[in-house]
């Protein structure tokens, strides 16, 4: 089973349409027409685990900090991992268990992915 194409992310109120422009066993590519967005999925099966991978890789121009004439390109990475056990949690159980953990992150305007982005442990 594969993820549609295009996939939609929505950044800032913002959709993001990115196409699909690579799938291999086990794992698809989606990029934005300018490559300023890119997902990778992936997954990968071991004797006793499972890993599911997703990253989404932002990239934009702006200013250089050392030479403000010149503009250079940054980009940023998130990406979520889940490892689980092949036996132990049904999908729906793995399913709860991970809204939970985006839940805490995104509750109250963002609050605890605020502060972990401000470096608080």
């Amino acid at each position: 089973m594969a993820f549609p194409d295009p996939i939609t992310v929505t950044v800032n109120a913002i959709a993001k349409t990115l196409a699909r422009i690579s799938s291999a066993v086990n794992a698809g590519t989606f990029s934005k027409d300018d490559g300023n967005y890119v997902m990778n999925v992936s997954h990968q099966y071991g004797k006793g685990r499972t890993r599911h991978f997703a990253r989404l890789t932002a990239s934009k121009i702006a200013a250089d900090p050392l030479i403000s004439a010149q503009n250079i390109k940054y980009s940023m990475t998130s990406s979520i991992i889940l490892d689980v056990p092949i036996t132990g949690y049904s999908v729906a159980e793995q399913v709860l268990e991970v809204a939970g953990f985006c839940a805490w992150l995104t509750a109250s305007s963002n609050a605890n992915l605020t502060k972990l982005l401000g470096g608080e442990n």
